[in-house]
């Protein structure tokens, strides 16, 4: 005969707080709020570590910095949200800069160079999209083959070297300033507003969490599933080739392997501000305060002359705990 013995109160409070715990993390504002408090943290460890942090110019080259990973981890949250994935993001970056001074250099005015690298994008996102829901394909393995692609296109076509690209105008989109604040931090800005008003107050916004929620259930009632995914491709792959030709733009230079090093950055960013890998929740608000996060991380550790070598090992085990933090979430909604 076995004898269960009665909780205690150690045990029934234990409980009481893990409950309330996962009640709270559940909490669609929790995680933009937990964001919040932890970037505030940084930024005050960070000023008393180093005197050049908290200054205008470290703080405007922090957004100026992280502005072409903004723009991707942007369109990124709601193809994410909707069930999608995209890992060739970063390549269609590297293979936009590499078109446009081409183009460029065949003597085709820049910004029809420019145009014809946005078009490219949208392609190359067109097809991910396609292979993704037409045929019902990983998107993990379609995106992935496609980064694949693409990144050896671009080294084909430069044969791995670097194109100087000084436009002035061009130039302009990476370097220059109105009101005294970087252009690549008000294209950022504008991004993230527009993509949180779609979301927010859209029918088209609306699908996009349905798609992610439950497609097949959306699907019986008569919601555009695999258009918004698509759709939402698309998009993806011009933010891609936008925060190429910004790069490119920042640095007067074409690389074709500039970009792809960030991509880790991009997703633990999309996951680290709340977007559910599983799909159906997220916001471009915890995207954008990820990303500042990981950006004022680097400039921190930056300032305080910490190897690079720990900077990629510090991005490694953010990700890490943003995926744990997701199935934390996931499992705590479920509950």
């Amino acid at each position: 005969m076995t004898v269960t013995s009665a909780p205690t109160e150690t045990d029934q409070t234990s409980a009481t707080l893990r409950h309330r715990l996962l009640a709270l993390l559940g909490k669609p504002w929790s995680g933009v709020a937990i964001l919040l408090i932890f970037y505030i943290a940084l930024i005050v460890v960070f000023s008393l570590l180093s005197p050049f942090f908290l200054t205008q110019r470290n703080m405007l080259a922090i957004g100026s910095n992280v502005a072409f990973i903004g723009l991707m981890a942007a369109a990124g949250t709601p193809l994410i949200i909707a069930g999608g994935l995209d890992l060739s993001v970063a390549a269609i970056a590297g293979l936009t800069g590499v078109t446009i001074a081409i183009v460029h250099g065949l003597g085709v005015p820049i910004w029809l160079a420019v145009a014809a690298a946005l078009c490219i994008g949208a392609f190359i996102g067109l097809v991910n999209g396609l292979f993704a829901t037409k045929l019902r394909l990983n998107p993990l393995i379609v995106t992935l083959g496609m980064m694949s692609i693409v990144s050896g296109a671009a080294l084909i076509l430069t044969g791995g070297l670097t194109r100087a690209l000084m436009v002035p105008g061009f130039n302009w989109i990476g370097q220059g300033r109105v009101f005294d604040i970087p252009v690549p931090i008000i294209l950022m800005a504008v991004t993230y507003i527009a993509l949180a008003v779609v979301l927010a107050k859209t029918r088209f916004g609306r699908f996009v969490y349905a798609a992610g929620g439950n497609a097949e259930a959306s699907r019986l009632i008569g919601l555009p599933v695999e258009r918004v995914q698509v759709i939402l491709y698309i998009v993806s792959g011009v933010s891609g080739a936008v925060a190429g030709a910004m790069l490119a733009a920042q640095l007067g230079a074409a690389a074709p392997g500039a970009a792809s090093t960030h991509l880790l950055t991009v997703i633990a960013a999309i996951i680290l501000g709340g977007t559910s890998l599983y799909g159906g929740r997220g916001s471009v608000w915890g995207t954008l305060l990820a990303v500042l996060i990981l950006g004022t991380l680097a400039n921190g550790l930056t300032l305080m002359d910490v190897s690079s070598f720990w900077q990629d090992v510090t991005r490694g085990v953010v990700l890490m705990l943003a995926v744990s933090l997701d199935a934390i979430r996931t499992r705590a909604l479920g509950d």
